[in-house]
């Protein structure tokens, strides 16, 4: 019986590079420290996707989150959680070069075009080894907080500011006259007879005022204004009347 005779020293050099080669498969991201990594639910879990590929991971003891076996290619790194939201990441994964392969990070925003990078990821080195942290949007609000009832809700209405600005003109108008000069007070009360707005409010019409006799219906229906002829057709209908009968 032979036995082959294996080269000791290609299979230590062998053994030493497997960790290398481990290291260069496996991508790891990092939770950052708000909100707090340990108040997130059991079913926060971060998903690796490509053209056909899926991979998903979930969220360890550590607050990361580590994907294995890989491969070179272009992916979205993305993390699903039912409180928070985080900011999506875009993964390239170049092929090897020698003994560890070249990994870069980008924030993406979805709807944008794949080759819209955003800000560089830098590399992070944590317990998990190197790896890339993502940036927290905020928490998630599922449910719109029923508005209480509150006065000066109704004291912002424009209506009811409205009614109190007439309000205080009509109270304060009164003694702010009373207490003018009495010089002035006549002056005031001069003008405002002689202003065409007054007499149309009293109900005293001017003939000099065009306003007077302002028909706004007949304007708005584009119909002429009839002219005066009202005595002629009583003139008219008075000397029908007095005329007899002919048979």
């Amino acid at each position: 019986m032979r036995f082959t005779a294996f080269d000791t020293s290609a299979i230590f050099a062998a053994l030493l590079a497997l960790p290398a080669a481990l290291a260069s498969d496996s991508l790891t991201l990092y939770l950052p420290a708000k909100p707090n990594p340990f108040t997130l639910p059991a079913s926060t879990h971060a998903t690796l996707s490509s053209a056909g590929v899926h991979i998903t991971a979930p969220l360890s003891a550590a607050n990361t989150f580590v994907f294995h076996n890989v491969t070179p290619g272009s992916y979205l790194a993305d993390i699903h959680c039912p409180t928070d939201a985080f900011h999506p990441v875009r993964i390239d994964v170049q092929p090897e070069e020698g003994s560890e392969g070249i990994v870069r990070a980008w924030e993406t925003f979805r709807g944008n075009d794949w080759n819209n990078k955003g800000e560089v990821v830098p590399v992070k080195e944590g317990t998990k080894g190197r790896g890339f942290e993502v940036r927290a949007i905020g928490g998630k609000n599922y449910f719109m907080e029923r508005p209480q009832f509150s006065v000066f809700s109704i004291l912002k209405n424009p209506m009811i500011l409205m009614a109190v600005v007439s309000l205080g003109l009509m109270v304060g108008m009164p003694k702010l006259m009373d207490s003018m000069d009495p010089e002035m007070r006549a002056e005031f009360e001069e003008q405002r007879k002689n202003s065409a707005l007054s007499g149309v409010m009293s109900g005293q019409a001017s003939s000099d005022n065009p306003l007077t006799n302002f028909d706004m219906a007949a304007y708005l229906a584009g119909s002429k204004p009839k002219e005066g002829g009202s005595p002629v057709a009583s003139n008219n209908g008075g000397n029908v009347k007095n005329q007899g009968v002919r048979r």
